[in-house]
């Protein structure tokens, strides 16, 4: 079994106004669960976790629970919510909301201290005791605030999208490792092998580009707070799906046993996000995410 902890589906039409970007235009259109499934089936992914895709709004998230509803190898959603609605978290009376697993904001859009913010951190506290996990989708420049939140709240599991987002084409890896370690540090905090090759270079990238990345990534958190996810289909900007799969066994080669490959590729994510899945060796604690 194989848990993809990170990929989108989007409807064009319903705005996506990020995608206007002009290079964009190879994913400006719309993706829906028939593209999904054969790249799962190819790649020998079982079970994935489905995020929201930067649209920002309440609708969205009845569409992605509908796809998870008639979509069985999607195992959770992440959708988004804003933390500091007096109302958040909101969606637990749309159908398939037993599928909802987390919720995302869009964090990189805002300035330095919003996680700092008393009515923010209300509100993911509010997550913390709904049961649902909250993704960190931040700038290098934003890893400091993000420690401090966790650190205030360690009830709430937060998941770091994209080992946020290191600037790898500008060769950022001392800082970005010295801002991230901080964040590593609150046990409550897991994060993604995900998302790198979109901050390499899209058209010339190697492995060993990465490499630095993730080991650093596996120092700082270790295999059991760490979980692989896609990012597709923004993946495609730079490689193709079945390609972000097998680049996973590349930069996990170095692990010494087969239990920490599968706690990275399965276990991390079906315990963080309480995923209703089973397997050898992972544990599927009964999800009820409003109680």
């Amino acid at each position: 079994m194989t848990v993809d902890a990170h990929h989108h589906l989007w409807d064009i039409a319903a705005g996506y106004d990020w995608l206007d970007a002009p290079e964009l235009a190879p994913i400006r259109r719309t993706f829906g669960p028939d593209d999904l499934r054969p790249e799962l089936a190819a790649a020998g992914v079982t079970h994935t976790v489905l995020v929201e895709g930067g649209r920002c709004d309440a609708a969205e998230a009845a569409v992605l629970l509908a796809h998870a509803r008639a979509t069985p190898q999607i195992a959770g959603v992440v959708a988004w919510d804003d933390p500091a609605a007096p109302a958040f978290p909101a969606y637990r009376d749309l159908p398939g909301a037993e599928h909802l697993v987390g919720l995302r904001a869009q964090i990189q859009a805002e300035d330095n201290g919003y996680l700092d913010r008393a009515d923010v951190l209300d509100g993911l506290r509010r997550i913390g005791a709904a049961g649902l996990a909250f993704d960190l989708v931040v700038r290098p420049d934003q890893l400091a605030a993000a420690a401090r939140a966790a650190a205030r709240l360690p009830d709430v599991r937060f998941v770091l999208d994209h080992l946020g987002k290191p600037r790898i084409r500008a060769g950022g890896l001392a800082p970005w490792r010295a801002a991230v370690a901080e964040l590593a540090a609150r046990p409550n905090v897991s994060a993604k092998l995900s998302g790198l090759v979109t901050e390499a270079e899209w058209d010339r990238w190697t492995p060993e580009d990465l490499r630095p990345y993730t080991e650093q990534a596996l120092e700082l958190f270790g295999p059991a707070r760490l979980m692989w996810g896609s990012d597709w289909p923004v993946c495609t900007l730079a490689a193709s799906y079945g390609r972000i799969r097998s680049l996973a066994d590349e930069l996990l080669r170095p692990l010494t046993t087969d239990a920490e490959r599968e706690r990275i590729l399965t276990g991390t994510a079906t315990e963080v996000y309480r995923l209703p899945v089973g397997g050898a060796g992972v544990q599927s604690p009964r999800r009820d995410p409003w109680h």
